[in-house]
């Protein structure tokens, strides 16, 4: 079993403090009963809090964009050809050589 992480530690630690304070403070209880199943409660929700988070070696894996299964294949067959690109030329000369739509 890994051991817990400095992050694990500090977040589950926190969640049980912060968990605690809350209950208690919304819930107004004075029992003992009740401040045990309160501090139960939030050191549980504190391990869950610290399993959750992410070790750093854990990164979930993207895909690739455009790489589909097999029961999906990417939008623009293998075979398409390149496109050429013209660069962009300002100004009048670029027009002179363009066909005019009004006659």
């Amino acid at each position: 079993m890994p051991r817990p992480t400095a992050a694990q530690l500090v977040y589950g630690s926190a969640t049980v403090v912060l968990a605690t304070l809350a209950m208690l403070l919304l819930s107004r209880t004075r029992s003992g009963i009740g401040v045990a199943v309160i501090a139960v409660a939030a050191l549980a929700l504190g391990l869950l809090v610290a399993v959750t988070v992410p070790m750093p070696g854990a990164a979930p894996r993207m895909r690739a964009p455009g790489r589909a299964g097999r029961a999906g294949r990417a939008a623009l067959p293998s075979d398409a050809a390149p496109v050429a690109v013209r660069p962009v030329r300002g100004g009048a000369e670029s027009r002179a050589t363009e066909h005019s739509l009004h006659t």
